[in-house]
């Protein structure tokens, strides 16, 4: 650790992931870091914390979208709270809950399914649960 601050290799060391995810982290405004006179990352020990965030939300499936809009309302100057986790992770649960009806309505119907790749029957929730044009007869139908 260098100056209360830590090098993007001790930080990955530390959170148990690549350097490139870091990077790619930073370049998608997750996490911020900067440079010194060297031109070297230097992170501040906090964002470990918010490393863990991310991973953790990546995990339940949230959309890395979804957890830099939320990591936005963090302060930048803190690590992040168990006040702030719960008020994250309410705002998540509901997208959640509705990903896991969908699945378990998905697994209970995985019997009936032979995975033809119909892509149109009648009947068919797992391919393709949304198919309102059926009804018009075969072919496309839509133009740009």
């Amino acid at each position: 650790m260098t100056d209360g601050f830590l090098t993007v290799g001790e930080v990955a060391l530390r959170a148990g992931i690549a350097v490139s995810a870091l990077h790619f982290y930073e370049r998608e405004g997750l996490i911020g870091s900067w440079r010194t006179s060297g031109n070297q990352r230097r992170y501040p020990r906090g964002v470990l914390r918010r490393v863990a965030l991310i991973k953790t939300a990546q995990r339940l499936g949230v959309p890395l979208a979804d957890v830099r809009e939320a990591l936005a309302t963090l302060p930048q100057d803190r690590s992040p709270t168990a006040a702030d986790w719960r008020r994250l992770s309410t705002n998540w649960r509901s997208k959640l809950d509705e990903r896991i009806r969908t699945l378990v309505a998905l697994r209970d119907q995985l019997d009936t399914c032979i995975g033809c790749g119909c892509l149109s029957l009648d009947d068919c929730p797992l391919r393709n649960p949304d198919d309102s044009l059926r009804k018009e007869g075969p072919g496309p139908r839509l133009m740009p």
